[in-house]
């Protein structure tokens, strides 16, 4: 499985998109501090993630979430609730 997934900043509220193919162990990186671009806004939870079958989908999925259209989609859609 490949996953999609976005981050929160318990700091800002700011957010993170990415991929891979280990969610417990990638969460823990940017945690630790060990995932260089996100290591100054930490710590992080989990607000939303998505598993997909084929790595290419997952990719294809998270540059269009990192898009104007994507940002669009997950300010209506996925953000609801929170």
């Amino acid at each position: 499985m490949h996953y999609v997934y976005i981050l929160q900043s318990k700091i800002d509220g700011s957010r993170y998109i990415g991929v891979t193919a280990d969610l417990k162990k990638r969460f823990q990186e940017h945690n630790s501090g060990k995932a260089k671009y996100s290591n100054t806004k930490r710590p992080y939870q989990i607000v939303w993630y998505c598993a997909f079958l084929e790595k290419q989908k997952a990719l294809e999925f998270e540059k269009y979430l990192k898009s104007s259209s994507g940002y669009a989609f997950t300010k209506k859609h996925l953000f609801l609730f929170l």
